[in-house]
């Protein structure tokens, strides 16, 4: 490497910046090195500082922010007299011969330019999440109003804000809305997540000129998720002046969110103000009418499917419908759960099997489930005392109990064997094991066994004891 002093009076060998930009490689891990650490090169070494070049302000206001310090470390560990370190700015077009032909012939195609390869296949509309199979009710009605309505008169209600929680159909409608109006608009559907991740590859790239001509040529312009812009600046730098500029131009911006424009956090003012000033709707949790023509609709899929094999219940469908309140992808995943069920046993789940299968999404605390409630709970089920079960007797009226028990909490709980073994009078942890081994192969020949664990499960997971 030619390094360049410009001071004679540097009394230490030249700076190898090979040996660092390995340090750091190893330091930092490769993807931080190959994303940014990779582009700084060495300009010139001076009596106390370094001169370094980078090949945009972005990568250079990055890299000062996040690893300056770290590369500062390395450089003093070879050469303690630099304290400081400076950074210029070095444009560098490393654009092939073959790669300026491939823009070359894209940019002919209908505005497309090189960014088609790479946005486009994030710009996948799924033709299955459509308005007609949108199901609606008091709680999404208005949002789902207004998304035709936007389909109908572009740039009325400019730009439509959509939030919700997870899981509410939010994704749904932008989907819908982009279905619907590809037909004869340019439409680009985008996660704010993958637009950063254009938006930095751009910059690295020095292909920005190509980024905005992409994004501000668009029709219509949907995002989802836009939370996850909070606290990149230049991100939200370059949206701003891309949603004004669609604006101007009469596009149409459909935006979703986890939450209302004054509750982003981390994001500029200027962008909730504009968010604020178009229409903002919100999807709320779906009430128990809207459950219940959910579970209706999916089962009606299902029984089309599998008309042999599915057929759920009105009675599970009214539990479903009741029980499962959170949102909506949680009781399509509900029902997809119990279909596994049902393929994999070759039977439709009864009620206490629901509960034990959907127990994570039926709002049941693990922290409920002591040792000393299974114990309870199982010595009323086989109509003994809990010193009996506890006692070091052996007669198979006790037995029996005491094993099951052991193997609930082995399967209910998040106990090790010594702690199970220590709740159960002290035994040792090989007892445990065969206490669950017994109780796991008389499953495999026992009905009445099998019968029994479940109800206990119930029980003990919903302390409903009129389950028993």
């Amino acid at each position: 490497m030619n390094n360049s002093f410009i001071n004679k009076n540097i009394n230490s060998v030249n700076l190898d910046w090979g040996l660092i930009q390995s340090e750091m490689k190893n330091k930092l891990g490769t993807d931080i090195y190959e994303s940014w650490l990779k582009k700084i090169e060495f300009v010139e070494e001076f009596n106390n500082y370094l001169l370094l070049s980078v090949p945009t302000r972005f990568i250079r206001d990055w890299i000062t922010s996040r690893y300056l310090d770290q590369i500062l470390q390395s450089i003093k560990s070879y050469k303690k007299e630099i304290i400081r370190i400076e950074f210029k700015i070095v444009e560098k077009k490393e654009i092939t011969t073959q790669r300026e032909t491939g823009l070359n012939q894209l940019n002919n195609q209908e505005n497309i330019s090189f960014i088609k390869d790479s946005y486009l296949q994030y710009n996948r509309i799924d033709p299955n999440k459509r308005f007609e199979n949108f199901i609606t009710g008091s709680s999404n009605k208005l949002a789902y109003e207004a998304s035709l309505k936007v389909c109908e008169n572009v740039s009325n209600y400019n730009p439509l804000y959509i939030y919700g929680g997870v899981g509410m159909g939010k994704t749904h409608l932008l989907n819908s809305i982009g279905l619907k109006l590809k037909k004869d608009k340019k439409v680009m559907f985008i996660s704010a997540e993958r637009f950063m991740y254009q938006f930095v590859k751009s910059i690295k790239s020095n292909d920005m000129v190509k980024f905005k001509e992409y994004f501000r040529n668009t029709d219509i312009l949907l995002i989802d998720d836009i939370q996850f812009m909070n606290g990149k600046e230049a991100m939200q730098e370059e949206f701003f002046h891309t949603f004004n500029a669609l604006l101007d131009k009469g596009s149409q911006i459909i935006v979703s969110a986890d939450r209302a424009p004054n509750k982003l956090s981390r994001i500029q003012e200027r962008i909730k103000s504009r968010f604020s000033g178009g229409l903002v709707v919100d999807v709320q949790k779906p009430d128990y009418e809207l459950r219940k023509k959910i579970v209706e609709k999916k089962t009606e899929d299902l029984n089309n499917l599998y008309a042999e094999n599915v057929k759920i219940s009105k009675e599970i469908q009214e539990f479903l419908s009741k029980e499962i309140t959170n949102n909506i992808r949680e009781l399509t995943g509900a029902i997809n759960r119990i279909v596994s069920f049902s393929k994999i046993y070759n039977k439709i789940p009864n009620l206490s099997e629901i509960k034990i299968v959907l127990k994570d999404l039926l709002n049941v605390s693990e922290n409920k489930v002591t040792i000393d409630l299974i114990q309870t709970l199982v010595c009323k089920f086989f109509k003994i005392s809990k010193n009996e079960m506890l006692s070091s007797r052996r007669s198979r009226y006790l037995v029996r109990p005491r094993q099951t028990a052991i193997y609930l909490t082995k399967i209910l709980t998040s106990k090790s064997l010594p702690e199970i073994g220590r709740e159960f009078s002290n035994r040792d942890h090989t007892t445990i094991i065969h206490s669950v081994r017994t109780i796991e192969k008389l499953k495999e020949k026992d009905p009445e066994m099998v019968e029994n664990i479940n109800k206990l499960k119930n029980q003990i997971l919903y302390n409903n004891q009129n389950e028993i």
